[in-house]
């Protein structure tokens, strides 16, 4: 009987101690780390920075952003493809690296289909088309009647090749009957500041990476090639209104982790990321950076890059555009 005793009192103990331990497994129980496949600066790199501040304040988990750049973002994507499927290993991809360079990359190291889970889509974007607020150009219209007198000799900079960026100007090219030529840059940052310079004469960007000089009068919007303006930037008028119909050429940023990861792990940080941007803090500070936020499941964010990866197979291969 005394060991019976015994042997209740000690189950209870052990019971009282393990209710008082965190839950085995509870995730996340370390930093995460979420890589960006650009450089500081630009817009992928805002939006990641957002993204990861927010969540270590709201959620109180810790995300340590790690840029990762080069070679249009498809470093960085190669990184996370090789990361452990733990959870704490995620990336900040987009339409760029996700669903362009695929069709423009001859050797490119991964399937971004089948490397990399869909966990969250974050925001959608138009592109603008900018120069310098000194610049001879005051309208898309400008920049064309200038081509079409001196076919490649207007310069456009971009983050780098294979980028929606770049492929934006390729399309307004072919639709225009014009030849822009293509500066590309390492990341916006310096794309940003030759434009500024005057060094080369427009660039094509993301808004979030251009949004601040617009608004500090140092660069001038000419048009957004999205299909219906943007509510960042009303005023601006679109490419398919400056006389290119159905011209439609934005992007996308979203999170994504190694194929592996548990189904339980992206089910969780995609409801942790869709609470952050119901948020009313979180939607004001994505669309001051001229993006839209967009809540996804993970499954729906999966059929959109689906969808639009064979939608961009059609795009590269009409514009002719290859990278070795």
């Amino acid at each position: 009987m005394f060991k019976t005793l015994v042997s209740f009192a000690l189950l209870a103990c052990a019971l009282v101690a393990v209710q008082a331990q965190p839950q085995a497994g509870a995730y996340p129980a370390k930093p995460i780390r979420m890589i960006v496949p650009f450089p500081p600066g630009g817009g992928t790199d805002i939006l990641s920075r957002l993204v990861a501040n927010k969540l270590t304040e709201v959620s109180k988990w810790t995300v340590i952003p790690d840029n990762r750049g080069g070679a249009g973002g498809t470093i960085g994507i190669a990184e996370a493809v090789r990361a452990a499927p733990g959870g704490y290993e995620m990336v900040m991809g987009q339409k760029d690296n996700m669903v362009v360079a695929p069709w423009l990359y001859k050797n490119l190291s991964y399937d971004p289909i089948n490397d990399l889970v869909a966990v969250a889509h974050v925001a959608y974007t138009p592109v603008v088309i900018v120069t310098g607020t000194a610049s001879r150009f005051k309208t898309l219209a400008d920049v064309v009647a200038a081509a079409k007198s001196a076919p490649d000799t207007i310069t456009f900079g971009s983050p780098g090749n294979g980028t929606t960026i770049h492929l934006a100007g390729e399309i307004l090219n072919t639709a225009a009957g014009i030849k822009l030529r293509h500066v590309p840059y390492k990341g916006s940052n310096p794309a940003m500041m030759d434009v500024l310079a005057g060094n080369v004469d427009l660039m094509v960007s993301s808004l979030p990476s251009a949004m601040g000089q617009i608004k500090a009068g140092k660069l001038r919007a000419l048009a957004v090639t999205s299909a219906r303006r943007s509510t960042a930037l009303p005023e601006v008028p679109t490419v398919a209104e400056s006389g290119y119909k159905d011209f439609d050429v934005s992007t996308w940023y979203g999170l994504f982790m190694p194929a592996a990861t548990p189904a339980a792990i992206v089910a969780t940080v995609n409801a942790e990321v869709n609470k952050l941007l119901a948020t009313p803090d979180m939607k004001a500070a994505i669309n001051a950076q001229g993006a839209e936020t967009q809540n996804m499941s993970s499954g729906q964010f999966s059929t959109l890059l689906k969808t639009d990866y064979q939608k961009w197979k059609g795009i590269v291969q009409a514009s002719g555009a290859t990278i070795e």
